[in-house]
């Protein structure tokens, strides 16, 4: 019997924070096994350019939105454009997020606010957004959470915790969205390599956290993009409501 290898020709993902880390990643690699690829960022229009002109290298098609994850008007005008521009939707991967530790002791309620706004409020409004789009043709949907959302981490109680969230909110849309054949499914990677976690990793020492990894090593973001085009992909046909963990086995040492 033949079987399919991983093939995105003919899908269109939309990646919520797109231009750097493991969403810059997910989108180089998405393009490479022929997806188009509308990516969103915040601030940095260079990076996000860079991604574009990487896609492009390789024969794809890509364009990059400024936007804002957590403001429901932004992200409804930047799902519509990149439907006007690339086509229907297939894909959606949350990535946008913020990584911010704090004691409990100092913590204000601002910054508790400022992380559930964008690592909760911001993937319920993309899903929202692009769920409206999928509804009639299905699709796949991939949430990054976080190792530190299924154990739980000091001093980042607020990040933790969003990131525990994701998980529930991504199982209770594998439910509602089933029925449309949209799976949704989220990824937990443990320490990996990208400039928001460069400067834990420095404080702590990338030899230390390696030691603690079966593997032997840090993650690094394409062990992630590996993990989100399987789920992109229609291999992962009968996958919904999971949540599988890139971690290099560190979970396994607690």
């Amino acid at each position: 019997m033949t079987r399919n290898l991983l093939d995105l020709t003919g899908k269109h993902i939309f990646i919520a924070g797109g231009s750097r880390g493991i969403g810059a990643a997910a989108a180089r690699m998405a393009a490479e096994a022929g997806a188009a690829v509308s990516l969103t960022y915040q601030s940095n229009r260079d990076a996000a350019d860079r991604v574009v002109a990487e896609v492009q290298e390789v024969g794809g098609k890509a364009i990059a939105i400024q936007s804002e994850i957590s403001d429901p008007v932004f992200i409804k005008q930047a799902v519509e454009e990149s439907v006007h521009q690339l086509g229907p939707l297939s894909g959606l991967v949350v990535s946008a997020g913020i990584f911010e530790g704090c004691p409990i002791d100092e913590m204000t309620a601002e910054f508790w606010d400022r992380t559930m706004a964008i690592n909760v409020r911001g993937t319920f409004l993309a899903v929202q957004a692009v769920a409206r789009h999928m509804r009639a043709t299905g699709g796949s949907i991939v949430i990054y959470t976080s190792t530190a959302g299924q154990r739980g981490s000091a001093v980042y109680s607020a990040y933790s915790t969003s990131k525990a969230a994701q998980i529930m909110f991504m199982r209770s849309m594998a439910l509602e969205l089933a029925p449309n054949r949209i799976r949704v499914n989220c990824i937990a990677p443990a320490w990996t390599e990208t400039d928001m976690a460069a400067p834990s990793l420095d404080e702590l020492g990338r030899e230390s956290v390696a030691r603690n990894v079966p593997l032997g090593r840090i993650g690094l973001p394409d062990d992630v993009a590996g993990a989100t085009c399987y789920l992109l992909s229609d291999l992962s046909a009968f996958i919904t409501g999971s949540t599988i963990t890139v971690d290099g086995g560190a979970d396994m040492r607690g």
